[in-house]
Order: C-alpha cells, then structure tokens, then sequence
C-alpha cells in the first residue's frame, strides 16, 4: 500500500479564525505534492484512494492549500479534488512562462482558487493577478515596506495577502495594519500572558471539572456538582456522549449511565473535552484543536509504544498543553488550582520526564516540525506509518467531536 505522511499549518485570519490549512508532506524535502508514480492514470488513483481521505481528515472542513508543481498542474492533478475543498499553490517558478499563464487560466475557468508563492517582488508576476486568490509571502525574507505597490494592485484585482511566518501576535497586528488578510506562522501558539487576570467563576470550574477526571477512581458525584451549577454543562456533555460515543440506541441520560456504557476512561476524556470547550474562546478554537489532537494523538501512542508506562496521564497532558495560551496565564498559576500527578505536571512545566519527552515529541510532529523526530519515535517503537495513521485518526475524531 501506497503511503504519504502529511502534517498540516494553519492559515488564520486577523480575528485567529482558521480559513484552511497548507499541507506539509514529509516526504518532499520542501513538502510538494509527494512524486507518487510516473504513470498519470496510476497516480491519480493512489491519490484517490490513499492520499484523498487523509486529506480530508486533516483539513476537517477547512480548505487544502497544496502545492503544486507545473508538473502535476499540467497533468491535471488538482482535478481530483473539489475545487471548493482545496487552493492551488503555485510552487517551482521563478517567472511564469506561456505554459504556466495557459494552465492558470485553465484552472481559474474551473473555479479553483489559485495562491502565488515564492512571491519576489518581481513585475512578471503582475500578469497572474487577474486569475489568483492569494499571493503568499515570507515576511521573513521580503520588508514589508516594499509591498505598497503590491498592495494596491492586489487590492485592484481583489487579491488577499497572506503572511508566512508570523511569529508573535504583535507582528501579525501590524502586518494587519499594513494590509495583510491572512496569517501563517507559529503566533498563534504563543500565550499573551495578561499580568493580574484572575480566572473568572465559570473557568475556575472547568478547571476543576478537567482536574477531576485525573481522580481515579473518578468521583461520579463531585462532577456531577460541578456539572449541577449550570444545565447547560449537563446537557452538552450528554448530547456529546449520544452523538459520538455510543452505538447503542438507548439513550444517556445520566453520568454514572454513560460510564456505564462508555467505561470510565471515556467519559474522563468527554468530560474534559466539555470543559476545554468552555474556557477556549474564538480566537483560541485553532489552539483548542490542536491540543484535542494532541491529546488523543498521545493517548493512542502511548498504548502502542515504550510510553505505556503514562498512558493513563497522556491524554489530560496533551489537552492541557495549550491552556497558558487559551487562558492567558501562566501553566504554573493554572496548576495550581488543579490536582494533578507530577508526572503531569513536569510534562507541562517543563517538558520532562517520560510524559514530557511523548507530548513534546507530539507537539512538533503535529505542526510539521519534523527535524530527526521520526528517529526519535523509532527509538521507542513507533513507526512512521502508526503514528501517521494515528494523526489522521486524531483528527477524524476531532472534526467529529466539534462538529457533534
């Protein structure tokens, strides 16, 4: 069987909305759409049936931005996908050739959305605007003090800007300022820590509720307390529970039923799936994913590795991993008013430990941080091919859980 390992970056707007993802496959050095086979015809379908799922899963509802060289342009790869499902980057070109514009155009009378990357700066490019969605650039390699006259005739043409590598939330306000629509970059993973916030009565709850499902054995009455202060909280857990977890055409209408049907593993992961869901907001709901992928991404690791040893901590690790940036506060602060094992804490505080090593090897692997970490998963008896089957499966189950 044919397999290509994908990870993903997201692409947000100025309000830290995701607009879709640009795919990242590992198995290209600068993650191309993967060589697959010479034969058109037979590439087409292990794209269909091997590569097309997975894209799916990973993109949760978002669009594809993929790149795509003038050889897969010309063959009419793109053609597989949904043209609403995906966006077209140009990669490979240092000028368009009459070959490139022909194809471009083709593309555009189809109703593909067509992203310029690489951008340069260069008036040659000028011809592609009528027909592009986006234009990409690296903030890091072009000033953005040299883009007023691209601004413009994007503007002109109804082309939006999109800024690669973006890594502080001020930078992207004043890229913002200047003229960008979209984000990419590592920003969003950074925690604007406000001095002196105290968590509000609502947050300081879920807290607790999430610290609860750590208890073992888990204390079916103090949650339902906590649930109790708000029907809301009761209700959302159990429609969630009906909706996802179960098989079963009876319907859950109390806690101790659910754990009942579900075991109580599961309803410890429902229950603080529920509570991330109320603290996160808006603008954290890309970070709020994240971590849910990371959570069942390392408890599905964990039982299939030298990690089983934390398995039982690694899925309240990984959901807890991003809570400095979702709430805003510093993790030592937020532990504080929680119970956890120091294993768990020492993961989050300091990335140590065997719980540490899991969820920061995790971490980066998700976000298409590659550097020798499929070596590193090796060394505890994870292959490439499980934890990419793994990733996919994490983020189905996401896209299932937030969509419930």
């Amino acid at each position: 069987m044919y397999s290509t390992y994908i990870a993903r970056q997201a692409i947000l707007d100025r309000k830290s909305r995701t607009i879709g993802y640009e795919l990242l496959f590992r198995d290209s050095q600068d993650n191309k759409f993967p060589q697959i086979d010479p034969d058109v015809a037979t590439a087409k379908l292990i794209i269909q049936n091997h590569v097309h799922g997975d894209i799916a899963a990973l993109t949760m509802g978002k669009p594809a931005f993929i790149n795509f060289t003038e050889y897969y342009l010309v063959n009419k790869f793109p053609l597989v996908f949904d043209k609403n499902a995906i966006v077209l980057e140009l990669v490979g070109h240092e000028f368009p050739s009459e070959r490139l514009i022909k194809i471009i155009k083709f593309y555009h009378g189809k109703g593909y959305k067509i992203a310029l990357s690489e951008y340069d700066l260069a008036e040659h490019w000028d011809v592609l605007l009528p027909y592009l969605y986006l234009i990409k650039i690296d903030v890091k390699k072009i000033n953005v003090k040299r883009l007023r006259a691209l601004i413009e005739k994007a503007r002109s043409h109804k082309v939006r800007l999109a800024a690669e590598k973006v890594e502080t939330r001020y930078q992207l306000q004043s890229l913002a300022e200047v003229g960008f629509d979209y984000f990419q970059g590592y920003f969003y993973h950074e925690p604007e820590i406000v001095t002196g916030q105290t968590l509000s009565p609502i947050k300081a709850q879920m807290l607790k509720l999430i610290g609860e499902t750590a208890q073992d054995p888990l204390d079916f009455d103090a949650i339902a307390e906590i649930l109790g202060h708000d029907v809301n909280l009761s209700i959302g857990l159990l429609k969630m529970v009906n909706n996802v977890a179960t098989g079963t055409k009876v319907a859950i209408t109390s806690i101790k039923q659910a754990a009942a049907y579900l075991g109580e593993k599961k309803l410890k992961q429902f229950v603080s799936i529920l509570a991330l869901s109320k603290l996160s907001t808006e603008s954290t709901d890309e970070i709020a994913k994240q971590s849910l992928i990371t959570a069942r991404l390392m408890s599905e690791l964990a039982q299939k590795s030298d990690f089983r040893q934390v398995k039982d901590f690694a899925f309240i690790t990984g959901l807890l991993s991003a809570m400095e940036v979702i709430l805003a506060m510093p993790m030592a602060e937020i532990l504080r008013t929680m119970p956890l094992a120091k294993p768990i804490e020492e993961a989050l505080m300091h990335r140590s430990g065997l719980l540490g090593e899991l969820l920061s090897m995790t971490s980066h692997y998700i976000v298409g941080d590659n550097g020798d970490l499929l070596d590193k998963f090796n060394d505890y008896s994870l292959t490439a091919e499980l934890i990419h089957q793994e990733f996919v499966s994490a983020s189905k189950w996401c896209s299932e859980l937030t969509e419930a």
